[in-house]
């Protein structure tokens, strides 16, 4: 017997569902307009974490990204290879790396970011700019209280 697909009103409308839904249609949206960078999200986000808070160091970095060590140390190994971010002993302790965003990462982020506003305002056309500034809001106020959320991990 063949099973049959539930029709669009049958499927639960709850805002959890809801936000699982965008959340897709972001991450696809958002990994599309990166393409072209030669970025992908994990890679922008550490970008966006030098740039906001400077050189630091590479524990720092993974608790504030709430990466595990060896996803974080992948990640670095990406972006040191292309030139876009730096790591170097931390001199005072040389069993620290300290990390940095380079010349050219700060050039490839404008990039990214000018791509990714371009498809967040794809994303969110059908809100006007007072709605998007709730959603953004209220996205953030849930995010801290569940702890969940990236960025938020630490009670950010």
């Amino acid at each position: 017997m063949e099973a049959k697909l539930a029709p669009p009103e049958a499927l639960p409308a709850r805002a959890g569902f809801l936000l699982a839904q965008l959340g897709r249609a972001a991450t696809r949206s958002f990994s599309d307009a990166l393409a072209p960078t030669g970025l992908k999200p994990p890679h922008t986000a550490v970008l966006v974490q030098l740039r906001a808070r400077g050189a630091m160091t590479q524990q720092a970095l993974g608790d504030v990204l709430c990466k595990d060590p060896s996803n974080l140390v992948a990640l670095l190994n990406d972006l040191e290879e292309a030139g876009l971010a730096v790591r170097r002993r931390d001199p005072d302790d040389r069993r620290r790396h300290i990390v940095e965003l380079s010349r050219r990462g700060a050039t490839r982020l404008e990039h990214a970011e000018r791509a990714l506003a371009a498809a967040q305002d794809e994303l969110l056309a059908g809100l006007d700019e007072d709605e998007r500034a709730e959603l953004e809001r209220l996205l953030t106020r849930a995010g801290r209280a569940s702890g969940t959320a990236a960025g938020w991990c630490h009670g950010e």
